[in-house]
């Protein structure tokens, strides 16, 4: 729960960088050719950083995946041995009888 929280805080917070660097560009005192170029390049750094939050999250999500998976295989294996162990102490009562 805790690692979603913090996925969403990054890319909010990536947002809101990439809103606060345009606004800056807009009001920053300088010819329209240096304040395209300026955006351009932010705009090119921030699809980068949201790409590598893009897969540090599709990691986490894979790794996440990774373990529910092992664990879903651990409680097929205990279901399968309990199985077995209610089938051995059935038979063992129905000799003893």
């Amino acid at each position: 729960m805790a690692d979603e929280s913090t996925g969403n805080n990054i890319v909010w917070f990536c947002a809101g960088a990439a809103v606060g660097a345009a606004i800056a560009l807009l009001y920053a005192p300088a010819s329209g050719q240096q304040t395209r170029r300026r955006i351009a390049r932010k705009t090119e750094e921030g699809r980068a950083a949201l790409a590598d939050s893009g897969r540090e999250m599709y990691e986490k999500g894979r790794e996440m995946y990774e373990k529910g998976r092992k664990l879903a295989d651990e409680a097929a294996e205990m279901f399968e041995r309990g199985r077995k162990l209610v089938e051995s102490t059935a038979a063992n009562v129905r000799d003893s009888i």
